[in-house]
């Protein structure tokens, strides 16, 4: 098999663990040749936020467009957006260009709880690039923000949810659900049918920058190689457990450290 080319759509981290820069170290680890369009340049560390820069919606459309053009893209994971404009302007080069896996990962709240995409352009990645994707990838916040209700406190409910989201509109859903306590972290799949409780050991650390970005690049890189989606993610989690297994060994920043992307190569 030719290297999987992987294009990631999403904002920066100077502090390299999440966005764009986490994105293509995720690519790189697990073997594929990896690309990115940035939608914002973003002010951050590993304890927040401190500023957005967005790329004009233009611009974007711009980089799309230059790209896929050349370059075959085996699959395209999206992360943060910034405004309606740039999420239209994605969606329209999905229409155009066709690629043939798209991982949707709902950026709208750091994890330090800085919001990162403002509350009107929620209703457009709602509408108009939620059914353009094959996989969704929220947190529970995210979740609840997409449906307009409180968020779920329970597996149970985290399986009502996943439902409620294909209704919106999602193919496939993978509902994140590390916001629960417990020693065991139960996410939650469905690709329309039974919902699937995929679950593993919480680990313990406070270095977990970048979880979300990696497994959504993980799952989107991984898909390329499996032959289906529950495959893709499962082999994604163990990347990702292996990811925060080793996230102590970096001492990174005085924040949440990043996830430890090389952590099988060094």
């Amino acid at each position: 098999m030719a290297v999987p080319r992987i294009l990631s759509i999403a904002g920066t981290d100077p502090s390299g663990g999440a966005g764009i820069h986490g994105d293509l170290k995720t690519f790189s680890a697990l073997g594929s040749y990896g690309m990115a369009v940035i939608t914002a340049v973003v002010a951050q560390t590993t304890t927040g936020v401190r500023g957005v820069h967005e790329v004009p919606a233009e611009f974007v459309s711009a980089q799309l467009n230059t790209l896929l053009i050349d370059v075959r893209t085996d699959a395209v994971k999206i992360g943060m957006l910034g405004e309606a404009a740039v999420i239209r302007a994605v969606a329209a080069a999905l229409d155009r260009f066709s690629p043939p896996y798209v991982v949707l990962d709902p950026v709208m709240v750091a994890k330090s709880g800085d919001r990162l995409l403002p509350a009107d352009a929620v209703s457009a990645l709602r509408d108009v690039l939620l059914p353009r994707a094959d996989l969704i990838t929220p947190n529970l916040p995210e979740a609840a923000d997409l449906l307009g209700e409180p968020q779920a406190a329970t597996v149970a409910e985290m399986r009502e949810q996943v439902r409620r989201l294909h209704a919106l509109g999602a193919r496939r859903v993978l509902l994140k659900g590390g916001h629960l306590d417990g020693d065991v972290c139960v996410d939650v799949f469905s690709d329309g049918d039974d919902p699937v409780d995929i679950a593993v050991p919480r680990i313990a650390t406070r270095h977990t920058h970048g979880t979300g970005c990696t497994l959504s690049s993980a799952i989107a890189a991984l898909r390329v190689r499996h032959g289906d989606w529950l495959g893709a993610v499962r082999a994604a989690k163990e990347y990702l457990t292996g990811a925060l297994q080793a996230a102590d060994t970096l001492h990174i920043g005085g924040g949440h450290g990043p996830v430890h992307h090389f952590h099988a190569l060094w």
